[in-house]
């Protein structure tokens, strides 16, 4: 896992897997408290990340997941005891589908592998309002939560404002094309990329769900290339690796169903 700060307050955890990203936020002064934002994938990462919170003296007061997707929602085996916020849409989707994240994970595993202790259990959910802000610590300082759905019918992107660093869930990846998966449309993409385009115009860096982070100049250029990407169904350049052609396909087959 690689591990990056932005900013004295925004740490980045990338998965050796899918380049999943994991976004650690403190605020507060007399009573720091920090939220964590996605999840890496392997067990490995996921036991080291109540250690490096600790080491950096980073209380762990709850989690945050950009989407229902399952490779976002395991901050839970990380820290059991935290209480779990995602938007509305999320929490309906989740909630209207109990377990389907643990058999996805479960499946995963045995696809992979990977041994990991207990079983994913997402426990009571934090329905958030989306649009909407959400406090961190005890200074005033809030999280801005933005609809983004396209990816998948529900999700939020999250806006840092005093640290200028937008983490937008499965958009804007610099690996991936934009990919419509169950529930996902072209229409509500192109409408989530255009909500996010002035955040990244402002952002110092964009974490993308999956992928290095980027500077705002570079988002902006893959937005402008899932645009373009979503017009014409020509893949980006640098994004035309066999995962990537076939991800292509099934986004044209769902796009046309």
């Amino acid at each position: 896992m690689r591990v990056v700060g932005l900013h004295e307050d925004v740490i980045v955890c990338t998965s050796a897997f899918w380049q999943t990203t994991c976004t650690v936020v403190r605020g507060g002064a007399e009573r720091p408290e920090a939220f964590v934002v996605d999840s890496p994938v392997l067990p490995d990462e996921l036991d080291a990340l109540p250690a490096m919170l600790e080491q950096v003296g980073w209380p762990c007061t709850g989690l945050l997941a950009t989407h229902g997707d399952w490779d976002h929602l395991l901050g839970r085996l990380a820290f059991p005891g935290a209480a779990l916020g995602v938007a509305e849409t999320t929490a309906a989707r989740l909630t209207g589908s109990p377990g389907e994240a643990a058999r996805e994970l479960r499946a995963f595993d045995d696809e992979h592998y990977c041994e990991r202790a207990g079983t994913l259990r997402l426990g009571e959910l934090q329905a958030l309002p989306v649009p909407g802000k959400l406090a961190v610590g005890d200074t005033g300082q809030e999280l801005e939560l933005h609809p983004a759905e396209g990816h998948v019918a529900d999700g939020m992107a999250i806006w840092i404002p005093w640290a200028r660093v937008l983490v937008a869930g499965d958009y804007l990846s610099p690996v991936e094309i934009p990919m419509l998966s169950e529930g996902g449309s072209v229409s509500a993409y192109r409408a989530t990329l255009e909500r996010l385009r002035p955040l990244v115009e402002a952002a110092d860096h964009v974490v993308p769900g999956h992928g290095a982070v980027l500077d705002g100049a570079r988002a902006l250029a893959i937005l402008r290339e899932d645009v373009a990407y979503l017009e014409t169904w020509e893949l980006p350049l640098a994004r035309r690796s066999g995962a990537q052609r076939k991800i292509h396909a099934e986004n044209v087959e769902r796009a046309g169903s």
